[in-house]
């Protein structure tokens, strides 16, 4: 990743999207980096589609515009790929980090990327379920994101994890969306 690493977050409304980006600019700027973290929202309701977005850089940030050349496209709803053409504008070499139960390779077929481009999958939505109890693949996704960028350390963003979730939830939820999290950096795959 270069200096400055641009992220485009594919979700729906209600799912975390705008908040696990929050968190990944919170988890960053404690380790050091410079950060923007911003949501575009369409008709403002529960599944309706949304994008959010993430700059984060080595030296200050002063670009202002929607990223239009993602690093890192994160699709914490795979049901967009049918709907959303994910692939517009990721540069050559960019990540593309999909929440879903299948194999990387039949991501890889859907989106149909540029030889540079790399494709990764996680199930988070089951991750939230087993640990959290919801469906909020919010937190699953951050650490997939987490694992294959290597913007931040894992312990920095679970202690950001813990900070953002303990000003609204019980222990019991703090805990789940760590164990989400940190389940998420360990079983992302690679197609």
């Amino acid at each position: 990743m270069g200096e400055t690493v641009e992220i485009r977050w594919h979700g729906r409304g209600g799912q975390g999207t705008v908040t696990a980006a929050k968190v990944l600019a919170d988890a960053c700027l404690s380790g050091g980096r410079y950060v923007q973290a911003f949501p575009e929202y369409g008709p403002e309701r529960a599944g309706a589609p949304l994008r959010a977005y993430n700059r984060i850089g080595v030296k200050e940030v002063r670009m202002h515009c929607p990223v239009l050349n993602p690093q890192v496209v994160s699709v914490v709803d795979a049901s967009l790929l049918d709907t959303v053409d994910v692939t517009e504008g990721a540069t050559d070499d960019a990540v593309f980090l999909v929440n879903t139960a299948k194999d990387p390779q039949e991501i890889r077929e859907k989106l149909k990327p540029k030889p540079g481009q790399k494709v990764f999958t996680v199930d988070a939505t089951r991750i939230a379920l087993e640990a959290i109890g919801r469906p909020f693949p919010n937190s699953p996704m951050l650490g997939a994101v987490c694992r294959v960028t290597g913007l931040v350390s894992l312990e920095h963003l679970l202690e950001d994890v813990r900070k953002s979730f303990g000003k609204k939830f019980a222990q019991k939820i703090i805990e789940g969306n760590l164990e989400a999290t940190r389940r998420g950096y360990e079983e992302v795959k690679e197609g």
